[in-house]
Formats: C-alpha cells, structure tokens, sequence
C-alpha cells in the first residue's frame, strides 16, 4: 500500500547525516518532509531549514534544545517547532532519537522556538472513544500545522475522512489501516500519508492502546473528521 511504509524500508537521507527519510515529495506527500534523526551520545547536531517550519518529538533518550542561547531539557515525550529560518541545535546526553516533519512552504508563524512537554498536557475527546494530546500548535507560533499524540483504544472506528493532509508515526500497539479495499498492518515504526479527503480507517487490533504520532495541515482539531457521504462525525458528550 502506498500510504503505508515503516521505518526499516527506510533510506538514508543524502547528505543529512544520520537521517532516514520517511514519507515526503519523492512519495507524494508534497507538504511534509517525514523523517527519524538521530543524534548519538555526546554529540552536537545543528538544525534549522530555511524555508520549511519543523515540528519534532523525542521517541528516546535525553538531552538539550538550544536556541538564541536558551535552552530546554529533552526526554520521551517532548516536542519541538521551530519557525523557518530558526537555528536551534540538539545536544544529546544520552542517544536521542526523533520523528521530524518539515512544513514546506508554511504559513507566517507566529513564533521562532518552542519546546512542548506533552506529559503535561491534558487528554481531548474524539470520535470511537479516541482521544489526543496535543503538542506543536498554532498557540505555540506554529501557524500550519498541528502535532498530536492519538489514544486509540481496541476496535475499529467507522471509515472517514479529514478535510487536512496527515502524517503518522505508530510509537505503540497494533493495527491495521484499510484504504480502498486494500489493508496493511501497522506496528510500532510503521508510518501513513493521507492525503485529504482520502476515505480510510485505522483499527487498533490489539489489546492494548494504539498510540499514533500524527502532523496535519491546515491547522486545527484532530476530532474533526467525516463520514463518506460527508456528514460530520460528531464528538459524543460525557455523561
């Protein structure tokens, strides 16, 4: 399947030093670059694109962001956006291992640099009783694009769509995703594009949660989503 791919199929990126590239342009996902960056033990590595926004978030290890001479702490479960332009380097105390996505041609961000820690952030309500934390947003200056952790519990939600353009990193669990009569399983490492307006469903077949590492543009809610004869999947209320 196309919009299926995971992370030992993936090559090195020319170039980019220990980068693997994931879903971008040469895939047909045209507004996102997906990759996994590593960054070993005791070293250095300076980042910052010139034209493209990045959103990033730590998979494993410690270590430090520095941009404009300000650091952050960085452990599992932080996040990072940095506007276009923006040089901020990654010291690593021990390796750290990321997922990042550049944002091509962005929107005007709002802000340079921030750093999220999603283990603060409180848990929203989306369809099929999935819910999200969110990490680089339009709060953060992050204009384009929204990062969120999905919370996918057992089962499989009705097929839909989202009206943004969407890619996923699997960081725990076991599913599978059925697009147009064709299925691929999903794992841990495994990465999907879906394009927008594209009618699919994710099944968490496992028992436990299905946790999913997801960027979409344009901005907005990860429970917006809607069925194939284009009704809105509404959010049901808590009792």
């Amino acid at each position: 399947m196309r919009y299926a791919m995971h992370t030992s199929d993936a090559t090195a990126a020319t170039g980019q030093g220990d980068i693997r590239a994931l879903f971008g342009p040469a895939s047909g996902c045209d507004v996102f670059s997906q990759t996994l960056v590593r960054v070993a033990a005791g070293y250095s590595a300076e980042r910052g694109d010139p034209s493209s926004d990045e959103v990033l978030y730590v998979l494993a290890g410690a270590g430090t962001a520095t941009c404009e001479g300000e650091k952050h702490a960085l452990a599992p479960g932080t996040a990072v956006f940095a506007a276009a332009g923006t040089r901020w380097t990654i010291e690593a105390e021990s390796e750290v291992r990321t997922v990042s996505v550049l944002v091509h041609e962005p929107e005007p961000a709002t802000g340079r640099f921030a750093v999220v820690d999603l283990a603060a952030v409180e848990r929203g309500e989306a369809t099929a009783g999935r819910q999200f934390v969110l990490g680089a947003t339009p709060d953060h200056g992050c204009a384009s694009v929204t990062q969120f952790i999905g919370l996918v519990p057992p089962g499989r939600a009705p097929d839909h769509f989202h009206t943004y353009d969407e890619v996923i990193y699997v960081l725990d669990g076991e599913g599978r995703l059925f697009i147009g009569g064709e299925e691929a399983p999903l794992g841990p490492g495994s990465c999907v594009h879906l394009p927008a307006r594209l009618v699919h469903c994710l099944a968490n077949t496992g028992d436990t949660e299905l946790r999913l590492l997801g960027v979409f543009r344009p901005a907005g809610s990860p429970a917006e989503a809607y069925y194939p004869d284009g009704t809105l999947a509404v959010v049901p209320e808590r009792s």
